[in-house]
């Protein structure tokens, strides 16, 4: 399948161009030219399928025309070495519980599954080298890295805002080593966005470095979302709640949702979509207003929202052809300050017993808000509690147990490079490797 930019001044790409490149030379972000609906027969049993069986018929429908079958069944299942559970929360709403992976965040599918395919590319071609840009506002430099880590012929550059992300998040990706470096930004996470992306369109540093993204702006990394979006929709159906389900997703830079429209595209049962957001309501004042307007990031206790100017913006208005009035027709807004998400995440303890993060959080009160009585809501929980401990133990009263998988990280040495938010900085440094 051929891929195209939403900024429509660059040539189109193949699949491995797009993987490759990350970002298109018209800064644009690439588009598949066709989104193609799986037939009725996979919505009627997919309650039958199991994770893998699913995601193996969505991942073909992407990417069947341009990897073996087996090679692509291979890279599903090596992905999804993990469940994803729904889990009922009151009569109507359930949580997706998308935090069993190696580094307890949902970014975890995105990030394996990339690493895979982007292996299987260089091993095609024979290539001696490529460099992985990464910019992260918490979950997903860990996932990325840890999915990367060891694989011969990729080096991964993870970069964050310093003192921005939990220590937890930190650990996970500055205490790997080998082939994985972090690079400790003086800024926001939407500075070090901007780096990666400079780094993307200067022309003597991609003739010096073979540099490619592994953001959600990479199509390998934000499709592979889809999967858990029909997963999802199959346990609804084996519960016998499939009609009229509403899903909320925890948004920042707008790849998760994305994915999840590209789902609904595919036929995915979905009534209607809620993008909840912290302070950072970029999105949410499109929705009232029909301007998009980026501005500067806020820092909140759900940090890994913390995005003033969401990358998959750009695709989610090309998927809707600009039209304010379609994506309004298929998805809500909602925001929350910091004050009602601690409020919610306690309220949650007290009376459930159930510990969510602060993006979770976000997720379950715009369901709580915005749910109608005939529908079935479902919010993303997009990582483990303990990744914010500090803040989660401070909302609760009480302690957090850390899962071992965490507790190995943190035993590990931080180990990373400071660097200012001047991209002359961030050139020099990547034209001395």
């Amino acid at each position: 399948m051929k891929y195209y930019s939403t900024n429509k001044q660059a040539s189109e790409a193949t699949l491995e161009e797009a993987v490759a490149k990350g970002l298109a030379a018209d800064k644009g972000l690439f588009m598949p030219y066709a989104i193609k609906p799986l037939p009725q027969e996979f919505y009627d049993s997919i309650d039958t399928l199991s994770f893998q069986e699913i995601a193996y018929r969505v991942a073909d429908a992407f990417f069947g025309e341009d990897v073996p079958a087996d090679t692509l069944k291979q890279i599903v299942y090596d992905t999804l070495s993990f469940d994803v559970p729904l889990v009922q929360m009151t009569e109507n709403i359930y949580s997706l519980e998308l935090f069993h992976g190696p580094t307890l965040a949902f970014k975890d599918v995105g990030g394996r599954f990339m690493a895979r395919l982007l292996g299987y590319f260089i091993k095609k071609e024979g290539k001696k080298r490529v460099n992985v840009l990464v910019a992260t506002s918490g979950d997903t430099g860990s996932a990325v890295a840890n999915g990367l880590l060891g694989v011969e012929g990729i080096h991964v550059y993870v970069l964050y805002p310093k003192g921005k992300v939990s220590e937890i998040q930190e650990k996970q990706f500055t205490t790997l080593g080998q082939n994985i470096t972090a690079l400790e930004i003086d800024g926001t996470f939407d500075d070090c966005q901007a780096l990666m992306k400079s780094a993307f369109m200067d022309k003597e540093l991609n003739e010096h470095l073979q540099l490619t993204s592994a953001n959600s702006i990479n199509v390998a990394r934000f499709l592979p979302q889809a999967f858990y979006y029909f997963y999802a929709y199959a346990q609804l159906k084996r519960a016998g709640k499939a009609d009229n389900a509403v899903i909320c997703v925890p948004s920042g830079n707008f790849g998760n949702i994305t994915a999840g429209l590209f789902g609904k595209r595919m036929g995915l049962p979905v009534k209607r979509f809620i993008a909840s957001n912290n302070r950072n309501d970029i999105f949410y004042q499109y929705l009232q207003t029909g301007v998009y307007t980026p501005r500067p990031s806020i820092a909140t206790i759900a940090n890994a929202m913390d995005v003033g100017d969401p990358s998959n913006f750009a695709r989610v208005l090309d998927l809707y052809g600009g039209s304010h009035e379609a994506i309004s027709a298929d998805i809500s807004g909602a925001t929350y300050n910091d004050e009602q998400i601690a409020e919610t995440m306690k309220e949650i303890w007290k009376n459930e017993h159930y510990l969510l993060d602060p993006h979770g959080a976000c997720g379950f009160r715009a369901l709580q808000e915005g749910l109608k009585p005939d529908e079935t809501g479902v919010f993303l929980e997009t990582a483990h509690p303990a990744k914010f401990k500090d803040t989660v133990e401070k909302i609760i009263g009480e302690a957090v147990e850390i899962p071992e998988k965490l507790q190995a990280f943190m035993r590990g040495e931080k180990k990373s490079l400071p660097m200012s938010k001047d991209f002359a900085d961030f050139k020099k440094y990547l034209m001395e490797i």
